[in-house]
């Protein structure tokens, strides 16, 4: 049995992405602050033989070896690890101040980093760690500040990874996704603006979902993706490879 630690499982794509990999018959530690929401994992996923939750804040010192050790002693080995935990609303550099550019790096690379670093000498061949970066980490946009910086470090901490960790037979690879569909974002969906830069310069116009995402770290979690490493897999539906305008904002 396969044993995948995922951090931000609680809500979301981290939610999604335990659902989908207790159903390839992994067991599933979740990690999160949120006890009430890491309960509701447990709920979902119904079988306490092959889930385990974990609440933690990613960011504190102890916490990547408590995760570690959690895991080694509940479940024997790690498998994967998916770093998911993330936070969003960034603002631009000259609105960032320090607290705010630490806040973000803590969570979204610091983060990472350490949870990888005391991971990374349990795992063995055919293991795989999965980071969640951003389209924000594949070309520029208006408001990245902090967030863009976070997001780029860890893809570069990954394609690091791939290559000092390769010739052991661990993989390492990103899942970076665009604007994701999910309840907060709904509410958005009436906003003109929001739609005409998400969707309607999307070729394939509609919003990925936290399903959608999820089922791309699955896989690369999978012996279907043992030749892939060191690489991101963008899921926006092709919003950061093309030009595209929809007719109806070409017509304005």
């Amino acid at each position: 049995m396969k044993v995948a630690i995922i951090t931000g499982a609680g809500s979301g794509i981290g939610l999604e992405t335990a659902k989908i990999m207790h159903g390839m018959g992994m067991a599933v530690v979740g990690v999160g602050r949120s006890q009430d929401k890491l309960d509701n994992l447990v709920a979902a996923l119904n079988n306490s033989d092959r889930v385990a939750t974990i609440s933690a804040d990613v960011t504190a010192k102890e916490a990547p070896k408590q995760i570690v050790d959690f895991t080694l002693t509940k479940f024997g080995e790690i498998n994967f690890v998916v770093n998911n935990a993330g936070i969003g609303s960034p603002k631009p550099l000259h609105e960032t101040d320090d607290d705010t550019y630490d806040y973000f790096m803590d969570i979204m690379l610091r983060a990472p980093f350490r949870l990888c670093r005391e991971a990374v000498v349990h795992m063995k061949d055919g293991d795989a760690f999965v980071n969640i970066t951003s389209t924000y980490a594949e070309i520029g946009g208006r408001r990245g500040g902090a967030y863009s910086a976070a997001k780029g470090g860890l893809r570069s901490l990954t394609e690091h990874m791939a290559c000092e960790y390769g010739p052991q037979g661990i993989r390492s690879n990103c899942v970076a996704p665009g604007v994701t569909m999910t309840d907060m974002v709904k509410d958005r969906m009436n906003d003109k603006a929001f739609v005409r830069t998400n969707v309607q310069t999307t070729p394939y116009p509609r919003l990925g979902s936290a399903e959608e995402v999820a089922s791309t770290i699955a896989f690369l979690c999978s012996p279907g993706a043992g030749a892939i490493n060191g690489q991101t897999v963008v899921v926006d539906c092709g919003w950061t490879k093309t030009k595209y305008l929809a007719p109806e904002v070409l017509a304005l």
